[in-house]
């Protein structure tokens, strides 16, 4: 696993120590730590928290307030889950009101949630037929 932040390592320490407990491996915060760290590309734990104090914040965390579109109607939500994989994130946003997926005068299609694959920049990596993004973000 990658980390981005010193607290999602942090976190994967802590999850690893209980992992290994569960088998009866005892391992102390500071090897556990190292561990993460040497996973990580790292020398230490002192290298590889030195490199995300100096990283760029990530653009989106998990119960972030955004607004933005979702195929062509505007929103405005949270994100409830989050996951990363290189310069993507794979996002679930919660709307604060049902949006109405089809343009289609007779016929409605209401949502409140929605999962999509975007950039840094908040923008789908998938588009509609006409080249729109199915997902645009922004923070509020």
């Amino acid at each position: 696993m990658t980390v981005r932040t010193i607290a999602e390592a942090k976190a994967h320490a802590k999850s690893l120590r209980s992992a290994l407990a569960a088998d009866g491996n005892v391992l102390g915060h500071a090897q556990a730590l190292e561990l993460v760290a040497r996973q990580n590309g790292a020398r230490d734990w002192n290298t590889l928290s030195a490199r995300l104090a100096n990283a760029p914040p990530p653009p989106f965390h998990l119960h972030q307030r955004v607004q933005g579109q979702y195929l062509g109607q505007s929103f405005k939500g949270e994100i409830s889950a989050l996951s990363s994989s290189g310069s993507h994130y794979s996002v679930t946003v919660c709307f604060d009101e049902p949006v109405d997926t089809v343009t289609f005068h007779s016929f409605s299609n209401m949502r409140r949630m929605v999962r999509g694959t975007v950039d840094i920049n908040g923008t789908s990596v998938r588009k509609t037929s006409n080249g729109t993004p199915h997902l645009t973000l922004s923070a509020l």
